[in-house]
């Protein structure tokens, strides 16, 4: 998955005010601050403007604990918080070795079951390798969950995705969340360009609720330019956030279930790079 992350100047001075401080926001000299119907909006010092919804969650996670071992992969130094590692494939990252993923310390993976198109005519497909990886990654002992990647541009096809889902995971062992994806193509022109913030809250509020309906744990995958700006969080709240953020430390004051820390992690088994996630939770 190619994510972009908006880097926000100032942002860190911004969230350590937001979270040792009363929601109840007023004037604080260089941050401002305005009232809207859903949220009190900070602004920093270049005009970003960060929404701080009254009845979001803040994360109760400390930035601070997160550290690397000596292979590079993230840990949580709090020994009372169970993270797991994890990682996220495609049909990009070829043939897998299971067996090996597993001896390396991989406990959990997140699969691309399917996708749609982001040109025009927006076909949904299955990733060609998900069921043998879904069967060998639960044959190798990990713990699989799964996630479609979103070019919807109507609650109607956010709901078609979910059927879909629904479908081809009928048949599989899914022990983590099912994640709805739906990004931004930076890199092309793309059905989904200049899609309003209304209509892909929707779309993720839609999927998240039909497949919690049909018995599996739902999460929603963002940078952290669209967690931002781009959903209404206040009305996706009851489901789990999985943040994608390439920092040493996460900086998103929501709380969040799995952080994506990396696309360049080495895991024994998978030839070239693969993105690495550390879960806060088992999900059980």
């Amino acid at each position: 998955m190619k994510k972009r992350i908006l880097l926000l100047t100032g942002f860190v001075i911004i969230m350590t005010f937001i979270l040792s401080c009363s929601r109840n926001t007023t004037d604080r000299g260089a941050t401002t601050a305005e009232s809207t119907e859903t949220a009190t909006v900070l602004t920093d010092g270049n005009g970003n403007a960060i929404p701080v919804y009254d009845d979001v969650s803040l994360t109760e996670l400390d930035p601070s604990l997160f550290k690397t071992d000596e292979y590079g992969r993230m840990l949580y130094a709090d020994p009372s918080v169970p993270y797991y590692t994890g990682i996220d494939v495609s049909v990009h990252q070829g043939d897998i070795d299971w067996e090996k993923v597993k001896a390396d310390g991989i406990d959990f993976v997140m699969l691309r079951a399917g996708c749609r198109g982001y040109g025009p005519s927006g076909l949904i497909y299955e990733d060609e390798n998900f069921k043998k990886n879904c069967e060998a990654a639960n044959l190798a002992g990990l713990k699989v969950g799964a996630y479609f990647f979103s070019q919807a541009i109507t609650v109607e096809e956010a709901e078609a995705e979910a059927d879909f889902m629904i479908d081809i995971l009928k048949d599989q062992t899914i022990s983590f969340p099912v994640a709805f994806d739906w990004e931004s193509i930076y890199y092309d022109t793309a059905r989904t360009d200049g899609l309003d913030n209304e209509t892909i809250t929707q779309c993720a509020l839609r999927f998240c609720n039909k497949m919690e309906s049909a018995g599996y744990r739902p999460i929603i995958y963002f940078s952290l330019d669209i967690g931002y700006f781009s959903y209404d969080l206040s009305i996706l709240k009851n489901h789990h956030f999985w943040l994608a953020e390439y920092k040493d430390t996460p900086s998103f004051i929501y709380n969040y279930r799995i952080w994506q820390y990396t696309e360049k992690g080495s895991v024994d088994g998978i030839a070239g790079n693969v993105d690495m996630n550390i879960a806060i939770t088992n999900f059980s």
